[in-house]
Formats: structure tokens, sequence, C-alpha cells
């Protein structure tokens, strides 16, 4: 198996809009975002949280990741809603065949997976500062009139 590609999971977002009502609120600063080896296996269609199997192991990396700082969830004009966050570091780093980071609602006793960002290749870090520097135009926009 293999990291997947980047999306939302589709079963937080679901139960966020059903009858569940999910609390999902992604302002909060609660939010984690936890890194992934490319053994992972994420099925962002049926998955609903966060799991550590699979998670990349190293100095300065905690298992269950940080915190995600500086999020916002804004909506646009023409219905287009954009959820950002502030680039998320580890310091004084040393990880290896780290794939993609999945952002996770700590704060919901489920542990809610809000998505998954595929790195597109393995990267590493020794001795130093590992960043996930997030799209200027955010980590990921629903619109909602297409």
């Amino acid at each position: 198996m293999a990291f997947p590609t980047s999306g939302l999971y589709v079963a937080t977002f679901v139960d966020a809009l059903d009858t569940t009502q999910l609390a999902l609120d992604l302002d909060l600063e609660t939010h984690k975002c936890a890194l992934f080896t490319n053994t992972v296996t994420i099925d962002l269609t049926t998955a609903t949280g966060y799991s550590a199997t699979n998670e990349v192991t190293g100095t300065g990396y905690t298992a269950g990741g940080t915190v995600v700082t500086g999020t916002t969830y804004v909506h646009s004009a023409g219905g287009v809603t954009t959820f950002d966050a502030t680039d998320t570091s580890w310091t004084t780093a040393t990880i290896s065949s780290i794939r993609g980071g999945v952002i996770y609602a700590d704060a919901l006793g489920g542990d809610n997976g809000i998505c998954a960002v595929n790195f597109g290749g393995d990267f590493q870090v020794t001795a130093g500062t590992f960043t996930i520097q997030w799209n200027a135009s955010g980590i990921f926009t629903i619109d909602y009139n297409p």
C-alpha cells in the first residue's frame, strides 16, 4: 500500500453535515498534523480518524504530530471556502521516509481526520527543521458553487 493521493476525509465531512452533526470547527487551534511513511494505508472515503500505524519516528518528532497553528476557515465570494494555517514545522529533527501529513481534529473524541497531504516523494531531515509550507491559496478549498 501507499500514502493516498491528497484529499479530504469524506466520513468526517459527511458526519459534520448529516444528522450526526459532528462538531468539526476548522478554526480551532487544537488540530494536529502527523507525518507518515509511504507504507501507510488510508482510505479517504471510509477512514474516520488518526491512527499511529506507519507514522514516522525520529528525534524531534512526537507520535501524534504537532499542533497546527494559525488556522482559518473563511468564505470568499462565489461560494468558495478555504482552510489554511501557518506553515507547520518540527525543529532539531532527524526523521526519514516522510511521505505525507495528516491533519486531524485532536479535540474530537475520535481524532477525526480532516485531510491528507501527499508530498509526492519521500523526504528526510537530519538535525534540522522539517517544514510543511502550505500552499499560498490554502491547505484546501471547497467550491460550493462549481
